[in-house]
């Protein structure tokens, strides 16, 4: 897959190759010690298979390492598996690289990516099943050698070596799976990847120190400090000030100023959509009111509503005043030039009038009350979208109180039915898989949904993703994702917002850092600078 040329982050490839593989190599003048990274990452556990979050896989991603990688392009390149070929519609074979070890000493095989496969599909259930839609579909899996995985799938499966960028590798235990709570308890994570886990403190800091037996080349850093900083006022302030190397999720507001007292500053347009979502499935939603304040009905079933609130969103305050340019209004779930997207899909400007006549039109001339929803600190200015969606409502006569929270609170309480609207994002491998999670139908068994907390459901673009899924990567593919795009979208089950830039601050001790569009903060991606 190829990115359009606006998202496509200037750098060298073969730069990103030996970065995000594993570690770029350190020579002895650029080895360093101690990493110090302020992140708003806040690692929820330690199972690198129990949720599929960037906070989980962008910092346990120094641990663990997955068969296939994502390039700057978002191609696929090898990693534990060094090829992979289709022996039929429903049959795989994968080739395993040799002599790597886990962080215990003992020797990564077939049997552990058996074990990973079978762990994610038939042990972990939801909440904690959020990669099962990536191995749903495979009906069997064996290792005819060490060094061979044969996978047997229950249909045609084209994406296959995709959804392994995403799944990291666990070591098999002498018997059993290992479950979330022994991980999180002091079990050690042992994985193949270029640092050893040394402690976690939930919420505030995870340690790492190098593996200099990793396969890819000894680590550059001997020590890595990831320490959470949920506010970005915070995190800025902790670079400037010299106490951290590296901060995540700048504040695009903060750029000119951090510049001036001496960081340096990378971005990279982001291959993920911000949005708010309705929960379109509940007779009575908490927080909606009419103006006197008491209940009404769901007003988000009805689709005239849906598409009145996304006229009156102004999506460009968003990105011209909120981002300060850092960041691309929204249509669809992928930026326009992607694999997938549709180039018939375009962000409109604002049309209160119009929505004002689709309010009226389906029962509400006056408006309605709500409350919405969103996370604090977690994207780029996401406090602030929330004020600016609040400000375009109340054109119309939809009054919303915007309610910022920090976002273990927010994701606790939007699984528990608390909120009728709120603001989210999310990222993805590709197209297919976004729509898969976000927008298709919630269904367990099909591993469907998994995002979808408005309980969406739309039959025929079921039917279309489906289909779409089913034909092997390449231009038909694509021109089938964006059709499916284009009838979910009219029905407006979410309103896209804009797709972010994310921004990486970097201090005096680091050469470069390179951004890569799936956001993950990593420390393989800092390079030491020269004495």
């Amino acid at each position: 897959m190829k990115l359009g040329s606006p998202f496509r982050p200037r750098l060298l490839s073969a730069l990103l190759i030996s970065i995000f593989l594993g570690s770029a190599p350190a020579t002895p003048a650029q080895e360093r010690g101690e990493l110090r990274i302020a992140t708003s990452y806040k690692l929820m556990t330690l199972d690198p298979q129990y949720a599929n979050l960037n906070e989980n896989t962008s910092l346990l991603s120094h641990i663990y390492e997955r068969l296939v990688y994502q390039d700057e392009n978002l191609e696929l390149k090898p990693g534990l598996a060094t090829s992979w070929r289709p022996l039929s519609d429903t049959q795989w074979a994968f080739k395993l690289r040799d002599k790597v070890r886990f962080h215990d000493g003992s020797a990564f095989d077939a049997d552990d990516v058996v074990y990973t496969i079978e762990r994610i599909r038939d042990f972990l259930k939801p909440p904690s099943g959020g990669f099962r839609s990536y191995v749903s579909g495979i009906k069997s899996v064996s290792a005819p050698d060490p060094l061979t995985v044969l996978i047997e799938t229950d249909g045609a499966v084209p994406n296959l070596p995709l959804f392994f960028s995403s799944i990291f590798v666990m070591n098999r235990p002498a018997e059993g799976f290992e479950t979330t709570e022994d991980l999180n308890a002091g079990h050690p994570p042992n994985g193949t990847g270029p640092y050893r886990f040394e402690s976690w403190s939930s919420g505030e800091s995870l340690r790492l120190a190098r593996n200099d037996d990793y396969w890819g080349g000894k680590p550059a850093w001997s020590k890595v400090t990831f320490r959470v900083i949920e506010n970005p006022a915070a995190r800025v302030a902790a670079l400037s000030t010299g106490e951290v190397d590296v901060a995540d999720a700048i504040p695009a507001r903060d750029v000119a100023s951090l510049k001036e007292r001496g960081a340096r500053v990378a971005s990279v347009g982001a291959a993920r959509v911000n949005f708010v979502q309705f929960d379109v499935a509940r007779d009575t939603l908490p927080g909606v009111t009419d103006k006197s304040g008491e209940p009404i009905a769901n007003p988000f079933k009805n689709p005239l509503v849906r598409r009145a609130l996304t006229l009156a969103t102004d999506r460009g305050i968003l990105v011209d005043k909120i981002l300060a340019g850092y960041g691309t209004a929204a249509a669809q779930v992928f930026p326009n030039g992607l694999p997938g997207t549709s180039a018939n899909l375009l962000p409109e400007a604002p049309n209160y009038d119009e929505a004002k006549m689709l309010l009226a039109k389906a029962g509400f001339p006056d408006g309605f009350n709500l409350v919405l929803a969103g996370p604090a600190g977690r994207y780029p200015g996401d406090a602030e979208s929330l004020q600016a969606v609040a400000q375009s409502w109340a054109r119309i006569g939809v009054n919303a109180q915007p309610a910022a929270a920090p976002f273990s609170v927010f994701n606790t309480k939007r699984a528990a039915g608390d909120y009728g609207v709120w603001y989210g994002g999310t990222s993805g491998e590709a197209v297919d898989i976004i729509l898969h999670s976000l927008l298709a139908s919630p269904d367990p068994e099909r591993g469907t949904g998994a995002l979808n907390f408005g309980k969406y459901r739309n039959e025929a673009f079921d039917a279309m993703l489906a289909r779409a899924e089913s034909i092997a990567v390449g231009p038909e593919r694509n021109a089938a994702l964006a059709q499916a795009t284009e009838l979910v979208m009219a029905d407006q089950p979410i309103i896209p917002l804009y797709h972010f830039h994310h921004i990486v601050g970097y201090g005096s001790r680091i050469s470069s850092y390179v951004l890569h569009p799936r956001g993950w903060t990593t420390a393989m991606q800092t390079l030491p600078a020269m004495e």
